[in-house]
C-alpha cells in the first residue's frame, strides 16, 4: 500500500488533544444547530430484509448480466477488467489470521493487506458467478469465505477500528451474493457469527476520528446488519449515518459553522477549524478532510454512497435525507480534479492527491435516479471508466452501478 493511505490517527489524536486542552478558556460556539450535539432519530430498520440486498440487489446484478451478455459498454470492459484481475483467479489462496494487527501507515501490517484483499476477492468472485452462472467462481469464493470465519479472533493496533470497516464493509457484499443466489454454502451460519462477534462490536460503536472512520465504520455495521438480519444493529448504524454526514459534508444552510458529530466534544470554534484541517472558510460541499487530501475525502464520500445505496435495496432510502450535501461534494471535488483553479480560501489554494475510483454509485443515484444535474461529476465518473479497486473497500461499481436502473 502506498505511504499515506491509512491515517496518521496517532499524531491527529494528539494533536488535537492538545487543542482541546488549551481552549477550554475559549468562548463556546454560538452560531450552532441546535440539532448539531442531540442524538439523531431512531431509524426503522426493514420488517423484512431484501437479499442479497448489500451494495448491489438482485435487480442490479440482473441489469449487469445483462449488459455483460450482450457485450455492451462500459459494463463488457469493467467485467474484463475485473475478471483478468488478481482478485479474480480462482487458484488464489486465502491468508487468514487469528489477530490482525495494523498499525498506523500499515505499520505493522500483520494480516491488514491479506484481509482486505481476501474480501475483495471473495466479492469480486461472488461477482462473477453471477454474471456467468460457474459454480467455480461461487466455490473460491466460498472457499476464500470459509478460511477466514474458521481462524480469525480479533484486530488489534491503532488502525484496528478502520481496518474492521474496511473489510467488514467488503465480506457481506460477498456473502449476501453467494448465500442467496447459490445453491448451498453448509458454513453460512459460522460466517455470520464471525461478523457478528469479530467485526461488528469494532464498528458500531462509531469513532471520533476523522470522519471517513467511522463512515467506513458505520458502512461495514449496516451491510453486517443486513446479512444477520440484525434490527437493532441497523437502526444503530443508521443513526450513526444521520448524525455523521452533516458533520462530514458542509452546506451554507449550517451556517457559519460546520455542524459537530454528538458526542464529539467540538465545543468552540478554534476546535472545529482545528478538526477541518484548519480551513476556516467554509463552502457548499467542503468536506471535513478536503484540506487532508481528496483520497481521504474519497473514502468518506464513498462510504455515504455504500450506506445509502444499501438503504435504498433494503427499502429506506436515505439517499433524499443527504442528496445536497453528497451533490455538492461530489461537484466541489470533481471540478477541482479536472483542473480547475483552486481558490486561495480553500485549503491555501492547494489541493493534494485524487478521489480514487468512488464517483459511479453516488452519481449513479443522484443524477441517474433522482436527477440532479452533476456536470462535472459526470465528466470526471466517465473519464475514470472503467473504474477498478482502491484495494481497501471500493470495487468494481463501473460494472455494477454504471447507468444501472434497477
Amino acid at each position: 500500500m502506498r505511504t499515506g493511505t491509512i491515517p496518521r490517527v496517532l499524531g491527529t489524536a494528539a494533536a488535537l488533544a492538545a487543542l482541546l486542552t488549551t481552549a477550554l478558556a475559549a468562548p463556546a460556539v454560538a452560531e450552532r444547530s441546535t440539532t448539531s450535539g442531540r442524538a439523531p432519530a431512531k431509524a426503522a430498520a426493514p420488517a423484512d430484509f431484501t437479499h442479497p440486498g448489500v451494495l448491489v440487489s438482485r435487480p442490479q446484478l440482473d441489469f449487469v448480466r445483462g449488459r455483460v451478455q450482450a457485450g455492451a459498454q462500459p459494463w463488457k470492459g469493467a467485467y474484463d477488467q475485473m475478471t483478468e484481475s488478481k482478485y479474480a483467479s480462482l487458484t488464489r489462496t486465502a491468508k487468514p489470521r487469528a489477530v490482525v494487527e495494523c498499525g498506523s501507515y500499515s505499520n505493522p501490517d500483520n494480516g491488514c493487506t491479506d484481509e482486505r484483499e481476501d474480501a475483495i476477492a471473495a466479492y469480486t468472485l461472488s461477482l462473477a458467478w453471477y454474471i456467468t452462472q460457474d459454480g467455480r467462481y461461487a466455490r473460491k469464493a466460498i472457499q476464500i469465505m470459509d478460511a477466514w470465519s474458521a481462524v480469525i479472533r480479533d484486530h488489534t493496533n491503532s488502525n484496528a477500528p478502520l481496518q474492521t470497516g474496511w473489510a467488514g464493509s467488503t465480506w457481506p457484499r460477498a456473502a449476501e451474493i453467494i448465500k442467496y443466489t447459490y445453491s448451498s454454502w453448509p458454513n453460512s451460519g459460522r460466517f455470520g457469527t464471525m461478523l457478528r462477534d469479530v467485526y461488528l462490536p469494532e464498528v458500531a460503536g462509531g469513532s471520533h476520528s476523522n470522519g471517513n472512520w467511522e463512515l467506513s465504520m458505520t458502512e461495514a455495521a449496516i451491510g453486517i446488519a443486513v446479512f444477520l438480519e440484525d434490527r437493532a444493529a441497523y437502526d444503530k448504524a443508521v443513526g450513526k449515518f444521520r448524525g455523521r454526514v452533516p458533520a462530514y459534508i458542509y452546506v451554507t444552510a449550517d451556517g457559519s459553522l460546520p455542524k459537530v458529530a454528538p458526542g464529539s466534544g467540538l465545543d468552540t470554534r478554534a476546535e472545529v477549524i482545528a478538526y477541518w484541517q484548519g480551513q476556516s472558510t467554509f463552502m457548499d460541499g467542503l468536506s471535513q478532510e478536503t484540506c487532508r487530501d481528496l483520497t481521504h475525502t474519497g473514502y468518506g464520500l464513498s462510504a455515504i454512497s455504500h450506506i445509502a445505496e444499501t438503504s435504498r435495496i433494503q427499502g429506506q432510502d436515505l439517499y433524499p435525507e443527504i442528496a445536497d450535501r453528497l451533490r455538492h461534494a461530489m461537484g466541489l471535488h470533481a471540478k477541482h480534479q479536472l483542473g480547475a483553479p483552486v481558490p486561495s480560501s480553500l485549503c491555501g489554494g492547494s489541493l493534494k492527491d485524487s478521489l480514487g475510483p468512488v464517483t459511479e454509485v453516488g452519481f449513479n443515484a443522484l443524477a441517474n435516479r433522482l436527477g440532479h444535474a452533476m456536470t462535472n461529476t459526470r465528466t470526471l465518473t466517465e473519464r475514470q471508466r472503467p473504474a477498478g479497486s482502491n484495494n481497501l473497500f471500493v470495487a468494481w461499481e463501473t460494472l455494477t452501478h454504471a447507468n444501472n436502473p434497477a
